[in-house]
């Protein structure tokens, strides 16, 4: 009976940290919903097994956006630098350095840049849970 409940404990212990160096992880491509410009993307979390979140950072170049979707999940935008508008249901709001937008499930989201300097944010949102 010990074995059993050690074998049990055993199977539910998180495995090690993953330490991601964001130039490992960096690729060029088109905006994601719509393929409004050119973004430079760093899919931290891609290379972390068995994960449960989605964490992106994603350079938007002048002009891109990131095109009105309809979300499954909540989900968060955060700006590190640059301006953008983002959009969720018709209503738009600017956010700035240190302003995040929490979108929920089912809105109609998207996010523009604005200005002169590329808009850097971070996305993250959670990953659906795999069927057995």
């Amino acid at each position: 009976m010990l074995a059993l409940a050690l074998l049990a404990a055993a199977a539910t212990v998180a495995p090690p940290m993953v330490v991601v160096d964001q130039q490992a992880v960096m690729r060029r491509e088109p905006v994601p919903h719509g393929a409004i410009g050119m973004s430079t993307a760093y899919r931290i979390s891609d290379v972390a097994p068995g994960r449960t979140m989605e964490f992106r950072r994603r350079v938007l170049d002048v002009g891109a956006a990131i095109g009105a979707h309809v979300i499954d999940h909540d989900e968060v935008y955060y700006v590190l630098a640059g301006e953008g508008e983002v959009l969720s249901d018709g209503k738009t709001a600017v956010l700035k350095p240190g302003m995040a937008a929490y979108l929920y499930k089912g809105a109609n989201v998207g996010i523009t840049q604005r200005g002169k300097v590329p808009l850097d944010l971070i996305v993250s949102y959670p990953l659906a849970a795999k069927k057995p």
